[in-house]
């Protein structure tokens, strides 16, 4: 599967089409910029002593940054780049396994759905996703609503 994709408009969708994002790995970085800006602070994510006892034996990523690397590796293939009016939501959503600093994770999306609204310039594409990590532990799944530019 190619890693280098082009912008897709609503069109362009087919059902049953997937996706590869490339890996990114999690960077202590990563941890503290999410803190920061979320202002969870909370201890399981940012205090190793704390954590080194707790039930994961370390600290893991936040669930809403997690969540927050699966929507940036759709962007990051770039094939809702200048396409997309809108992320519309999920109707599910999964965290199956913890995100460690040291984690090197890539997205799988396939084209679940596509729908016809009112808008007569766009389209909702519907992606299912699953994110794995360096040894293909799934720490993330979910159904991802995007509202796709149409062709002019």
């Amino acid at each position: 599967m190619a890693y280098s994709y082009e912008p897709h408009h609503f069109e362009e969708f087919d059902v049953g089409q997937e996706f590869q994002s490339v890996g990114r790995t999690v960077t202590e970085a990563d941890f503290v910029a999410h803190s920061a800006l979320s202002g969870d602070w909370t201890e399981l994510h940012t205090n190793a002593e704390y954590a080194e006892d707790g039930p994961f034996d370390g600290r893991i990523a936040h669930g809403p940054m997690t969540f927050v690397h699966a929507t940036g590796f759709v962007y990051r293939t770039g094939i809702v780049e200048r396409t997309a009016y809108a992320f519309l939501g999920m109707n599910y959503m999964d965290l199956p396994n913890p995100v460690y600093i040291g984690d090197t994770l890539s997205l799988e999306m396939e084209v679940a759905d596509k729908k016809d609204v009112e808008h007569e310039d766009a389209g909702i594409v519907v992606l299912d996703t699953e994110m794995t990590n360096q040894e293909d532990t799934v720490v993330f799944q979910g159904d991802m609503k995007f509202l796709i530019k149409r062709k002019e």
